[in-house]
């Protein structure tokens, strides 16, 4: 895709990823809460990039360090998505791209994401990146 760029989130980002992240990627939030989570970003330990294109943000990525006992330092990509029109333009894997030059960055070799099992084109994409799935598992969730 021509005429887009990556950049780290702005705060005034926030309207565009709450809407991207409802609409596209199914997790519907308030702009407001993701205003706050922006201004709050941990540098140390996370970033989120933003595609865009003309003057407009049409994708996100949200990275972060991920520390487990047993294992080497991963990032973890806690969320990707782009919009549906702008798809298959390469904005996903640009934002891919600039999340694994972060790792690199911060001395990490690995990289590590969940996907939903109905996501069957997010896998396709993921695994023509070099990504491979190690692992079937569900997520549990508990509110208290």
């Amino acid at each position: 895709m021509d005429g887009f760029e990556i950049r780290k989130v702005r705060s005034g980002d926030a309207a565009a990823v709450s809407r991207i992240s409802s609409e596209d990627l199914g997790y519907p939030c308030d702009a407001a809460l993701v205003e706050k989570r922006i201004a709050n970003l941990d540098g140390r330990r996370e970033a989120v990039f933003v595609a865009v294109a003309d003057g407009a943000v049409i994708g996100y990525i949200h990275v972060e360090r991920y520390e487990l006992l047993y294992y080497e330092s991963m990032a973890n990509i806690l969320g990707i998505a782009v919009r549906q029109e702008f798809r298959r333009r390469g904005a996903g894997k640009a934002l891919l791209c600039a999340a694994e030059g972060w790792a690199k960055e911060n001395a990490i070799s690995v990289m590590r994401l969940n996907s939903g099992s109905s996501r069957t084109d997010a896998h396709a994409f993921y695994r023509h990146l070099g990504y491979d799935a190690e692992k079937e598992q569900k997520r549990f969730l508990k509110h208290i």
